[in-house]
C-alpha cells in the first residue's frame, strides 16, 4: 500500500479508472449546462415600439448581469433596425411596396396598443424624455457597444427587398441556423 498526506490507499483497479472517467465526463457537463446561465436569446419578431423597448431593455440589463445575449431579428422586428432613410431605387415593384409600407427605423415604430393613428409614440417618447428613460435609438446603440449579437435574419432580408445597406451598422446576417447555435447553449430564450 502507499501513504499518502497520511493516509492508506490501495492500488485502484484498472475498472475504478472507467468509473473516474465516467465522473470527471459528468462533472465537466454539469459545469457546461450551468454556464448556459450566463447565455440570453431573443427572437425580435415584432416591429412595435413597446415591444422593441422591452427586448433592448431585457438585452442590457442581461448584459449588465454578465450574461452573453444573441438578438435575431426576423420579420418586423427588422424594422427596428433600418436606417431611417435609404433609396429603394432598383428593386422590384412588391419590395417597393412592403419597403414603403413599413416603418423605417426605431423613430417612425407604432405602439403594439394606444398607437392612436401615431400620437401614441409621440407620447410615450415625451413622457420617457421627461423622466429620463432612454430612448430605443440609445437602447440600441448601448447594447451594440456592450456586446449584443444581432443577427439580421437572412432569408427575411431577401424576401422584403432589405439591403444590407439600409441596416444599422454592426448587424451580423444570418439564417435561423445561426440563431440555433445560439440559443441551444442558452438557458434562457425568449420570443418578442
Amino acid at each position: 500500500m502507499k501513504k499518502e498526506q497520511g493516509q492508506d490507499v490501495e492500488k485502484i483497479p484498472p475498472e475504478s479508472n472507467s468509473l473516474q472517467e465516467k465522473v470527471k465526463e459528468l462533472e465537466e457537463r454539469i459545469a457546461l449546462l450551468e454556464k448556459k446561465n450566463d447565455k440570453l436569446s431573443l427572437i425580435l419578431f415584432s416591429g412595435d415600439f413597446d415591444k422593441a423597448m422591452a427586448a433592448f431593455i431585457i438585452a442590457n440589463g442581461a448584459i449588465a448581469m454578465d450574461m452573453e445575449v444573441t438578438i435575431f431579428a426576423t420579420f418586423w422586428g427588422l424594422d427596428i433596425l433600418k436606417k431611417s432613410s435609404f433609396d429603394t431605387s432598383g428593386r422590384g415593384f412588391l419590395e417597393r411596396m412592403i419597403l414603403a409600407m413599413r416603418p423605417k427605423g426605431p423613430g417612425k415604430l407604432g405602439t403594439s396598443k394606444m398607437n392612436f393613428g401615431g400620437i401614441g409614440p409621440k407620447l410615450f417618447r415625451y413622457m420617457m424624455k421627461k423622466k429620463n428613460v432612454l430612448q430605443l435609438e440609445s437602447l440600441i446603440k448601448m447594447a451594440q457597444e456592450a456586446g449584443v449579437k444581432i443577427i439580421a435574419c437572412q432569408m427575411t432580408v431577401d424576401l422584403m427587398g432589405i439591403k444590407s445597406t439600409d441596416l444599422i451598422d454592426g448587424l451580423e446576417p444570418g439564417g435561423v441556423g445561426a440563431f440555433l447555435a445560439s440559443a441551444s447553449k442558452s438557458n434562457t430564450t425568449l420570443f418578442i
